[in-house]
C-alpha cells in the first residue's frame, strides 16, 4: 500500500481543542480497559478472566464522567461537517464522500481481521485452551462494534448535512423521537433486539450535536447557558437511571445505545464548549500539538489493537513468576501504570508496521455508488456480528474476507471506471 504525504495543516483555521479531544477520548478508552481486564489464576490454579474495575462499588457513578463514546461521536460530527464542506466546496459528491469515510475505517481493520483469523486458527488447530482463548477472543474483538456504528453514522453524513441545512431543529427532534421511541418499544416488550436500530438513532444523534458545533450554535450560547445545560443533562440521569428503565452504569447502556447516552453527549458538547479557550491556550504549545499529531495519526490502529496488545503482555506477566499480580489487589491497581507504558510503546511500534493502513491513499475518481454501498454493507456486517455474537473463528475469516472485498470495492473499482472513462 502506498502512502502519501501528509497533507498541510493550518493551525490558524483548525480547531485543535478537537483534535485534543479525539485523543483523550481514545487513550482513556486503553485505561479504562486497563482496568476491566484481570486475568489470574482461580481457586483451582486455572487462568480466570475477570472484570476488577466493574466490581468496584464506585464504578457505575464513574462511568458517568469515563463514559465518552458520546463525546467521540460528537467530535467526529464535527469533525465530518468540516470535511463535507470541504469536499463539496471542491465539486465532490456524496458518493465520493463516503467512499473515503469508509476506506478510513475498512483499511485499518482488515489486518486486525486477518491477524484474529490467523491467531484464532492456529489456537482452534491447537487446540489451546478453548475457554480461555474463546474469552480472550471476546474481550479482544469487543471494541469492534464501534465500526459498525461510526461507519453507518459516516455514511449518513451527506443526508444529515442536508437535512440540518434544511430543518436542524427538526432534524434533531425526529433523531431524539425515535431514540425514545425504540427504548419504549424494547423496554415495554421486552424484545432486547428492537434496541439495535438504537446503533443508528442515538449515534446519530450524538454526530447532530457535533455538526451543530461546527455551525456554531455552542459558540453562540454563552457561558452560564452552557452550565447550566451541562447541569440539567446529569441531573436528568438520576431519574432515567433510578426510577427509570436504564442502568446507572453508562457502560451496561452502550449495547444497544439508549437515551442516556444522548444526554451524557450533549452534557459533554456543553463541557468541551466550556473548556474550549484553556484547551486552546494548551493546545499553543508545540509539545501539545507534536502528542496530538502522534497520536492522532495512529487513532485507528491504537484504538483497534490496544486490547489484543494489552492481552498479549498480561500474557506474558504470567508467565513471568511475580510479573502478574492478582486482579483487584493493590499491587495490581499500581501496576496500571506501568501497563499503560508498555501497551502505549508497543502499539507505537506496531502503527510502524500497521499504520500504513490508516493512511489514505491518493485515490482516483469515485466508482459507482453500488460498490460503494457494497463496500459500506461487507465493512459494516462482520462487525455487527461481532457486536452481537462475540468474536470466533467463524466470524475472524469472515471479517477477513469481507474486508478484503471491501477495500477492494472502495479502492479498486474507480480506476476501472476511469479506464472505461478514458477510452470512451
Amino acid at each position: 500500500m502506498t502512502r502519501t504525504a501528509p497533507p498541510e495543516i493550518d493551525l490558524a483555521t483548525r480547531d485543535l481543542t478537537l483534535d485534543l479531544a479525539r485523543v483523550t477520548c481514545v487513550l482513556l478508552v486503553v485505561v479504562i480497559h486497563l482496568v476491566q481486564v484481570g486475568i489470574g489464576a482461580g481457586p483451582d490454579g486455572a487462568l480466570v478472566v475477570t472484570r476488577p474495575a466493574e466490581l468496584q462499588p464506585w464504578f457505575p457513578a464513574a462511568t458517568w464522567a469515563g463514559q465518552i463514546m458520546p463525546l467521540f461521536f460528537v467530535v467526529g460530527g464535527f469533525a465530518s461537517a468540516a470535511g463535507w464542506r470541504s469536499h463539496t466546496a471542491r465539486g465532490g459528491t456524496a458518493t465520493a464522500f463516503v467512499r473515503g469515510r469508509a476506506l478510513r475505517l475498512a483499511q485499518p481493520a482488515l489486518p486486525l481481521f486477518v491477524f484474529f483469523a490467523v491467531v484464532l486458527t492456529a489456537a482452534s488447530l491447537l487446540g489451546l485452551a478453548p475457554d480461555i482463548v474463546a474469552a480472550a477472543a471476546v474481550g479482544a474483538g469487543s471494541p469492534l462494534w464501534f465500526l459498525a456504528a461510526y461507519l453507518l453514522c459516516q455514511a449518513s453524513v451527506p443526508l444529515m448535512m442536508r437535512r440540518d441545512a434544511a430543518a436542524p431543529r427538526l432534524t434533531v427532534v425526529v433523531l431524539a423521537v425515535a431514540v425514545v421511541g425504540v427504548d419504549a418499544l424494547r423496554y415495554s416488550t421486552g424484545l432486547e433486539d428492537i434496541g439495535l436500530f438504537n446503533l443508528a438513532f442515538v449515534w446519530l444523534l450524538c454526530q447532530q450535536f457535533g455538526i451543530l458545533y461546527f455551525r456554531g450554535v455552542f459558540d453562540r450560547l454563552r457561558g452560564p447557558v452552557l452550565v447550566v445545560i451541562a447541569i440539567a443533562c446529569y441531573l436528568a440521569l438520576w431519574p432515567l437511571t433510578a426510577l427509570g428503565p436504564y442502568d446507572v452504569s453508562m457502560l451496561e447502556n452502550l449495547n444497544p445505545p439508549t437515551l442516556p447516552l444522548v444526554v451524557l453527549g450533549l452534557a459533554q458538547a456543553c463541557i468541551l464548549r466550556l473548556l474550549k479557550d484553556p484547551l486552546t491556550a494548551l493546545m499553543r504549545h508545540r509539545v501539545a500539538q507534536g502528542v496530538v499529531f502522534i497520536v492522532g495519526g495512529r487513532l485507528m490502529t491504537i484504538y483497534l489493537w490496544h486490547l489484543p496488545v494489552i492481552l498479549a503482555v498480561t500474557g506474558l506477566t504470567l508467565l513471568i513468576p511475580g510479573a502478574a499480580p492478582a486482579p483487584a489487589t493493590a499491587a495490581w491497581w499500581w501496576s496500571r501504570i506501568p501497563m499503560f507504558l508498555v501497551v502505549m510503546g508497543l502499539l507505537y511500534a506496531l502503527s510502524l508496521v500497521v499504520a500504513r493502513w490508516e493512511a489514505m491513499p491518493s485515490l482516483p475518481p469515485a466508482p459507482r455508488t453500488g460498490a460503494v454501498a457494497l463496500g459500506v454493507l461487507l465493512a459494516f456486517v462482520p462487525a455487527f456480528l461481532v457486536m452481537e455474537l462475540g468474536l470466533d473463528v467463524r466470524l475472524a475469516l469472515l471479517g477477513a474476507a469481507a474486508y478484503a472485498v471491501a477495500v477492494l470495492a472502495l479502492r479498486r473499482t474507480g480506476v476501472r471506471r476511469s479506464i472505461a472513462d478514458a477510452q470512451r
